[in-house]
């Protein structure tokens, strides 16, 4: 019977290291800025504007258009507030996945598009710090919400 080795057990209740923490919170904190300010800019800006800055806007109807700004304003909010108030934080890593689903779903419309070359670097950067925060925030370092 081989001997129990605590080294490599692994300890349920053991904290997540220091510098998983501050680097979920530093890519909390990158998402938050680059979705809110993407947010409000497809939620609020005049069609003409946005199609301008955004040529893919013209391309689907002005709600989706809206629908999509808010989902990204929200899913910003979503990284940060839940987890900073420590009110119900399991939301942080639902936001997180849900801007996870957001750039995946934006890879093959924009690969439709031929735009794949421009926008598949931001989409995989974007999706990938999301999808890190969902693990992190699921899996290896959970906010606990106020006792």
């Amino acid at each position: 019977m081989a001997a129990h080795n605590p080294t490599f057990a692994a300890h349920p209740e053991a904290p997540p290291s220091r510098a998983l923490n501050v680097s979920l919170w530093i890519a909390q904190g990158l998402l938050a800025v680059a979705f809110g300010m993407a947010g409000v800019m497809k939620s609020t800006a005049p069609i003409g504007d946005l199609v301008t800055k955004l040529p893919w806007t013209s391309a689907v109807p002005l709600a989706l258009v809206r629908f999509i700004g808010t989902a990204e304003l929200l899913g910003a909010v979503g990284l940060i507030l839940p987890a900073v108030t420590r009110i119900r934080p399991g939301l942080t890593a639902l936001a997180a996945a849900g801007l996870v689903t957001v750039m995946a779903l934006a890879l093959p419309f924009h690969a439709m598009r031929g735009e794949l070359a421009q926008a598949a670097p931001i989409n995989l950067l974007l999706g990938g710090l999301a999808a890190f925060v969902a693990w992190g925030r699921f899996k290896k370092a959970p906010i606990r919400g106020r006792a």
